[in-house]
């Protein structure tokens, strides 16, 4: 198990939602979306699931891109799935009053990077 305290200075964490971690996890969740929060780098990040600090997964960030809401779904190609009133109906779930003009960062990471062995950091 990895102790998220224990990740050293240099490991960025994030915090997030139990129901994402299988995503990360298996590699299907390449990005997340962020609005206020710690600006976050390209290099090594932990997940940590909001509801056990023990679930964690290391993945490696390669970039961060500020734009508006309104633009996310086009830069993520999901324009069919994420209209802007699905979009910010989900991200009001997270950040009650942001909008489609507020600048969010797109976080784009590797798939979970190995962990040893014992750990919660697998790829499925």
């Amino acid at each position: 198990m990895i102790n998220p305290s224990d990740a050293g200075p240099r490991i960025q964490r994030l915090f997030i939602v139990p129901r994402l971690m299988p995503e990360v996890r298996a590699g299907r969740k390449r990005h997340t979306i962020r609005w206020q929060e710690t600006a976050i780098h390209p290099g090594p990040l932990l997940y940590i699931s909001t509801a056990c600090p023990d679930d964690v997964v290391r993945v490696t960030v390669s970039h961060v891109i500020t734009l508006p809401l309104s633009r996310v779904a086009a830069h993520l190609g999901k324009t069919d799935a994420w209209p802007d009133s699905v979009l910010l109906e989900g991200m009001r779930e997270h950040y009650p009053t942001i909008e489609l003009n507020s600048l969010v960062e797109v976080i784009h990471h590797s798939a979970p990077l190995c962990a040893p062995s014992g750990s919660n950091n697998q790829a499925d």
